[in-house]
């Protein structure tokens, strides 16, 4: 199956071959039979052929890649071309107009023969212009090109152009002699409209109008996608069969960057679906949105700084939100380092959220570096099993302690379980039932320095 670059040149080419028989045939025709209409028929039908030229070297042009200095391609040129065909139009209109009028008003009707001949030329003429037209029409509408919807557009004035002048010498072979005359005005005024709805639509290409409606119908099926807040802008306008733009949207700021990608994946998605010939870059523009909790803008805010807390607690006392939270740095980092870190964390969080609050903050040591280690014998390990397991007996939350790994480091005893916890049970009482265990550990070995246990549901 031929692309839309084939296509297109496949069509250009033909167009030319049609229009340069065309064009012998009804010069011709109207040297023999003298017909001004026929001989400005031909001179059109010569200019289409210069212009069907001009088309398929446009639609090859226009089909180049984007490069260093065409960031958007090249389909643009294909209007500059059609441009150039309207220039031409309205070069011959105006030629025919002047020989017309000067016919017209000196009352010189030259006899014009109108034989069989004359007519079988037009008779082949309306018809290849009518298979040109449709099929043109056709591939211009499919692949979107403003060259070949020009080479449509003009076919089309041909085709009432030749049948006007097939009914103007019809009259002057009846005896109305000034109806060859009166047809070439005919011509002139379809080419003349022809010219006009080309350069009309030309220039709104050259000026980058967006397409009709297009804004508004993709705007609302990109407001219905989850997770979009906001359309905030959206630019379009036409590179030859492509429409390129690019679209703003709003997202909550609070979500992680992977959501974000898979909304703007979902956008893109949507644009595709609903406009194939689109090239849209989309932006995803960060939004706080107004029911955006403390604690969330908290967390938000010491993200972005790049600042570990924990513990975040949020009070209202009189009105007045208080914030406090624990901030993890470097233990080896001196104090007054680590103080300026924490107070302007504080001064961001003050800044940003509406209405006044207090922030307090309390700086805790951070081990940034790995830590080496090994596990313990076979003995140990038992040992600090069954002491995981009567903890949990005791405590009546978690069961079936399992996965038990101890390891020493210089930081002293690191020991990481897993366990079978109800999962029903809010967080707080996991948490709390962890830390019941934690600190029973913690009372029993000194040399313990973190106990981690992972509570997960019984079918996990």
């Amino acid at each position: 199956m031929q692309s839309h670059d084939d296509r297109k040149k496949t069509a250009a080419l033909a167009s030319i071959a049609a229009s340069a028989l065309l064009t012998l045939g009804k010069l011709a025709a109207g040297l023999a039979s003298g017909s001004l209409a026929l001989l400005s028929e031909s001179g059109h039908s010569l200019l289409d052929t210069g212009a069907t030229i001009i088309t398929y070297f446009a639609v090859r042009a226009s089909s180049e890649p984007a490069d260093d200095e065409h960031h958007y391609g090249h389909g643009k040129i294909e209007a500059v071309a059609a441009l150039a065909e309207t220039g031409l139009l309205m070069v011959l209109v105006a030629g025919i107009l002047i020989e017309a009028i000067r016919r017209l008003l000196g009352h010189e009707a030259k006899s014009v023969d109108a034989s069989w001949p004359v007519f079988a030329v037009l008779a082949i003429a309306i018809t290849v212009d009518l298979i040109r037209w449709r099929t043109l029409a056709r591939v211009a509408r499919e692949t979107r090109s403003d060259a070949l919807a020009a080479d449509a557009l003009h076919f089309s004035s041909d085709l009432v152009a030749s049948i006007c002048v097939t009914g103007g010498l019809g009259a002057s072979r009846f005896g109305f002699q000034q109806g060859d005359t009166v047809a070439a005005v005919a011509v002139a005024v379809f080419i003349g409209i022809a010219g006009w709805r080309l350069g009309a639509r030309t220039i709104d290409t050259l000026l980058d109008r967006a397409p009709d409606g297009l804004a508004a119908r993709l705007r609302g099926k990109v407001e219905a996608v989850r997770g979009v807040v906001a359309v905030e802008s959206l630019k379009l306008r036409p590179a030859g069969s492509r429409v390129v733009g690019e679209l703003g949207i709003g997202v909550a700021r609070t979500l992680p960057l992977e959501r974000v990608a898979a909304i703007r994946d979902a956008v893109a998605k949507t644009l595709r679906d609903e406009a194939p010939e689109t090239d849209i870059t989309i932006t995803a523009n960060p939004v706080a949105l107004d029911d955006e909790s403390v604690l969330e803008q908290v967390l938000l805010i010491a993200a972005r700084r790049r600042v570990p807390v924990h513990h975040v607690t949020v009070q209202e006392i009189d009105g007045v939100k208080c914030v406090g939270f624990d901030v993890e740095l470097d233990g080896d980092m001196p104090h007054g380092r680590a103080h300026d870190i924490a107070s302007a964390l504080e001064d961001a969080i003050r800044a940003e959220i509406a209405g006044g609050v207090e922030v307090d903050s309390h700086i805790e040591p951070l081990e940034v570096q790995e830590l080496a280690g090994q596990d313990v014998d076979a003995a140990r390990a038992a040992e600090l099993a069954a002491a995981l397991g009567a903890l949990a007996a005791r405590g009546g939350v978690l069961r079936d302690t399992h996965d038990v790994r101890a390891r020493v480091t210089k930081q002293g005893l690191v020991v990481n379980y897993h366990c079978r916890v109800d999962p029903a049970l809010t967080v707080n009482a996991v948490h709390d039932a962890v830390d019941f265990i934690d600190h029973g550990m913690r009372n029993r070995f000194a040399d313990i320095a973190r106990v981690v246990g992972h509570a997960e549901p019984p079918d996990a």
